[in-house]
Formats: C-alpha cells, structure tokens, sequence
C-alpha cells in the first residue's frame, strides 16, 4: 500500500482538503492518505518548511509528502518535485523546501511540467486539485519523477532566508520562535545541538532562559515539572526548545508573537 502525506494551510472547515483527496483516490484507490496538518498559518512558509522537515522521517520509505502552502498559485512560480533519502516530496518552488534540503543527499530534483498527469482542466487558484492531488497519486504508483519534467539544479531552486539561533556579544544563545501549536507552546529555532554547543559541558553554570521580560531557570524535563499555570522550557518531540505553560497557553501568558527573541543564559551557580 502506497502512502502519502498532506500539509497545507487550507484548514479543513472547507472542502479543498477532502477534495484533494478524492483526486488522489480516483488516480490511486489503494493509497493511504495521511494529514500531517492543514492548519499552517495561512501563507506561512517558515512554519511549513519547519514541519515537513521535523515530520518525514517518521513515515516509511517511498512515502510522497505533499506540500501545499503556495501563495503564488497562479503566477509564474514553478513546482517541483525531489526525491532524498527514500522519500519523495511535491512543493511549490517557493522555498518550502529550504530546510528539508539540508537534511542529506538529495538524489533527483525535476520541474513538474508534464501535463499529462495533472486534471484536464487546471483552474489559476486550486493547483492543490489540479497538479499535486494527480501528480501526488501518480507518484505515489511508484512512477518515476523523472517522467514529470526536466531536470533542476537545486542551487536555482527559491531558498528561503531562515533565521538561525547565533552567539551574541554578550555570549548569550539567540533564537527566535518560529511557531505555537495548538497548545499555545511557543516553538524556537534552537535545537538540541545548538544547546550542547552553547553548554558544552561547563561545571558551576545554570541555564537561564529569558522570554520577553520574564525569564525560566533551567530546563524542565516534562511539562508535569512545575506547578500548574506555571512557566518551563523544554525539548520538545521535534528537538527544539520550547517555552510552555503547565496546562496553560504560553503564548498568551508571554504576549508574544512568531519571530519574538528567546535568549539563553549561563549563569554561575
């Protein structure tokens, strides 16, 4: 059974995620259809390529992961399709993709052009139905990508401008956040090996997280760490440090937004 994922901005109070999938269907009828998530916000490409970066691996080989946040459907943007490590992933050329790319050896990389596997009929505002629903199906038989167009350098592929956690002057480990999930969690761009670079083992010290105006003594190992409504950070699943709020909305609690600074600290004991 042939398995591919969905991960788009479009929601699901409408009818263009249960659309998709009957495209998919009638192309595939055996394929297993998996959302990863449809509540990007909308147009949002950092939070996207942070997302199908943090959630392949958790498939198996020969998944197809489609990748719809595409805010210039319609306009002359191209759409790819790239296959790495036993996955294969359809996205527009809008730098989605950015991170992922950085993840190991990318075998093939082809500008979807052949309109032989896309809807008859491709309207300018539902490419999601008309190319990736298709193309995605097609892919997902085990056909080869090749077949969808002419090759593409990855270095003429749009990239994305990403923000990276950085050493300032004062020696402290500046990150931002990236995203909230539903839980109000408050998602940085600082990873776990970020954190053993910056804490490489010192004696005497103790990690001093500052959030907007407040600031979080060490990390915690579980959200159960402090008292109720109370204030921690953690790792979170994906390997990123998050700042949360033990059942409570952090990001309401903080006031903060996408982009805000997270700073981290040694302090001596």
């Amino acid at each position: 059974m042939s398995t591919i994922t969905l991960l788009t901005d479009f929601g699901t109070e409408d009818a263009y995620v249960g659309i998709m999938k009957g495209v998919i269907l009638s192309v595939n009828p055996s394929a297993m259809i998996i959302d990863i998530t449809h509540h990007i916000d909308p147009h949002d490409l950092i939070e996207a390529a942070y997302i199908i970066k943090s959630s392949y691996r958790y498939f198996p080989e020969g998944t197809v992961h489609v990748t719809v946040v595409d805010p210039g459907v319609g306009s002359d943007r191209a759409i790819v399709a790239l296959e790495m490590v036993g996955h294969i992933f359809l996205a527009p050329d809008n730098g989605v993709l950015t991170i992922l790319m950085d993840e190991g050896k990318i075998n093939s990389i082809v500008r979807v052009e052949n309109a032989r596997y896309f809807l008859e009929s491709v309207s300018q505002t539902f490419h999601g139905r008309d190319i990736f629903a298709p193309v995605g199906a097609h892919l997902s038989r085990g056909m080869d990508i090749k077949k969808l167009g002419s090759p593409v350098d990855q270095q003429n592929l749009v990239h994305l401008r990403i923000r990276k956690p950085y050493i300032s002057d004062k020696g402290e480990l500046v990150g931002n956040i990236i995203f909230f999930d539903r839980f109000g969690n408050c998602i940085s761009n600082i990873d776990v090996n970020d954190l053993k670079k910056f804490d490489d083992g010192g004696s005497e010290r103790m990690l001093e997280i500052k959030i907007g105006k407040n600031t979080i003594k060490s990390l915690s190992l579980s959200y159960a760490d402090t008292k109720p409504r109370g204030p921690l950070a953690i790792i979170g699943s994906f390997g990123y440090l998050e700042i949360a709020l033990n059942k409570g909305n952090a990001k309401l609690y903080f006031g903060v937004e996408k982009g805000d600074t997270i700073t981290l600290n040694l302090k001596p004991i």
